[in-house]
This record gives C-alpha cells, structure tokens and sequence, in this order.
C-alpha cells in the first residue's frame, strides 16, 4: 500500500526473445546435361537407383530448420519434377517456380516468388545431392545471425593462370584460394537488391556472392567437406554412386 492508501503496483519487465528469423532455400534446377552427354536435365538422371534431385531434396528436407523450399527449373521438367516431389512426400511447402535462361536469372525469379514471410534464403544447386544435413544447418544458422556465407573448401591442388594461346602467365598462392560450393545463404531483401542492381548494370555472374563481391558486401565461407561435389561429368555420377550406396547399405 502506497501513500495516501493508493496500490502500488510492481511492474517487472520480461526480456522477450526475438522472433526467430524464417529460412527458406531455393534449389536451382534449371541446368542441362550437355558436359554430362545428357540430352536432358542431369538432375533427372538416376544414381544409386533414384533420380538427382531426389536425394538432393532428401538432405533439404531433413534439415528441418528450412521452412519452405522452391525448385526453380524450366517447364519440360515440371512434370518429372512434380513426381520426384510427391514421391518425397515432404512435411513442408514445396513449390514449383518456372527459372529463366540463366542461373541468375532463375535465382532472381526465385526471390521473386518467396513467400513475404521470408527474411533469409539458401541458395543450392541441385546437382549437389551429397550435400549433408549439417553444413545446411549451418549455413541456416549464419543467415538467422544476419550474415552472408558460401560453403567452400580449401583448394589443394596447385593452380595456373594460362593466357588466351595456352601458356602459363602464373601461379596463384593457393593459401588464399577456396572452391565455392552451395549452398549459400544471404538475408532476403540484401540478395534482391543485390539482383536488381545486376540487372539494372547489366552484370553477369556465376554464382550469388559474386554480387556481394561487387557491391563490397562481406561474404564469410563456410568450410565444407571436398565431398559435396557438382555433378557435371558421367566420373561424378561414379563417385555420387558410391558415396549414396555406402549411404543406404
């Protein structure tokens, strides 16, 4: 009881946690199989017994702090692609986005087709379908603290710089070097503006931290294991094969 009879209430101030922020991941899979002597799409191609993309989104889907997945490809493939996903039978939203004649332009028209909820997004190539569940979980991680991050690994073999008539002009110190992989992770409204001013500057890149690169963004890697490789030649589908097995013995 305070003076003059009046109550006096306590308040206590409760810290509430920060809503946690919603990732989502963009499958690209929109490429060809022309290196892989595939007159098709090379994520339609079967190893260990299934196709690509399945396995591929066999990893997404067992990381379950990915909300939402989109599979951005080209409209031959939609029904191939709509049997791997019911086949799947997935536990969240999977939705079929039509890509564009570039992987930067499918990944542009993938931001454009996340659900308004999405704050963070994963961008993978669908022909890493070795990809573990727990470089996704921390890639998701890294984008809910606000970063912008690539999985890559080291590079260990030696590398040259070769001129336009095939003579080596150097050799790169190979401490400073990584190969990039996916996948990569960046804050949503970041990855459209860093699209839209590609687009308006007519900028060609092959993969989306080179568009951080360009607008002096900070880019952080993500050590990966030397084994989610790209499929790309008929020698991957071989080590993916044997890798998958050793998977389901």
């Amino acid at each position: 009881m305070g003076p003059g009879g009046l109550i006096v209430w306590s308040v206590v101030l409760f810290n509430r946690p920060e809503p946690e922020v919603l990732v989502h991941l963009l499958i690209a899979a929109a490429g060809s199989g022309r290196r892989m002597g595939s007159t098709g799409n090379k994520l339609l191609l079967e190893v260990a017994g299934r196709p690509v993309l399945a396995w591929t989104l066999d990893a997404v889907l067992g990381c379950r702090a990915i909300t939402w997945i989109g599979i951005v490809g080209q409209p031959v493939d939609a029904e191939a692609i709509a049997a791997i996903v019911a086949a799947a039978q997935p536990d969240r939203p999977v939705q079929w986005i039509v890509g564009g004649d570039t992987r930067q332009e499918s990944v542009r028209r993938g931001l454009e087709a996340l659900p308004a909820a999405a704050q963070g997004v994963l961008i993978h190539d669908g022909a890493r379908c070795l990809v573990s569940e727990e470089l996704l979980e921390r890639a998701v991680a890294a984008v809910r603290a606000g970063e912008a991050v690539i999985a890559a690994t080291p590079v260990t073999d030696t590398i040259k710089r070769v001129d336009g008539d095939g003579t080596i002009s150097g050799t790169p110190d190979r401490s400073q070097l990584w190969a990039a992989q996916t996948p990569q992770g960046f804050p949503v409204e970041q990855l459209r503006q860093a699209h839209g001013q590609a687009e308006a500057e007519g900028w060609s890149v092959t993969d989306d931290a080179a568009l951080f690169e360009r607008l002096g963004w900070p880019v952080r890697v993500l050590p990966a294991s030397p084994a989610n490789i790209k499929l790309t030649t008929p020698f991957d589908l071989t080590i993916a094969a044997a890798v998958l097995a050793g998977k389901v013995l």
